[in-house]
């Protein structure tokens, strides 16, 4: 059984994701993003279409690599309600990623689903042991969405 997990206040959780994002937009690019590392997530930016605007809508995400893939949790800081990028993908799947490092490289967005969803699953518990505790707080499932190169 996982252990009761708490979060830092909402207000808390949206003003570190917008210090975040001003310091990669800031360093001019140059801070803010990382590659993943063994037992580490990396942080990427990917930018998507807003799904009744239409105009790009960048966000800085956690992330981990299976092969050419890359993977994140739609988790909305742990709380209710899908995050708005996710949803955003649902709406328009195309969309692009910078990596740290690299050139942006165009994407396709999609939910892990079965056995490729619980193998994922893993590999962020593995990261972070709270996880299952932490999902416990949301309530529904959160989805693991994989970007495939386009």
């Amino acid at each position: 059984m996982a252990k009761a997990a708490s979060v830092p206040a909402r207000w808390i959780v949206r003003s570190a994701w917008r210090i975040h994002r001003a310091i990669h937009r800031c360093s001019g690019g140059r801070l803010g993003l990382w590659r993943p590392r063994p037992g580490r997530w990396g942080a990427l930016r990917l930018t998507a279409s807003g799904r009744r605007s239409g105009k790009p809508r960048s966000v800085i995400l956690a992330y981990l690599e299976d092969g050419p893939n890359l993977h994140m949790l739609a988790m909305n800081g742990w709380g209710a309600g899908e995050p708005v990028w996710w949803l955003n993908l649902q709406a328009q799947p195309d969309a692009t990623v910078q990596l740290s490092g690299r050139a942006p490289r165009p994407v396709r967005a999609r939910a892990a689903v079965g056995d490729e969803r619980t193998e994922l699953w893993q590999r962020w518990r593995e990261v972070d042991a709270k996880l299952d505790a932490y999902a416990a707080l949301r309530p529904a499932a959160t989805a693991i969405v994989v970007l495939e190169p386009r």
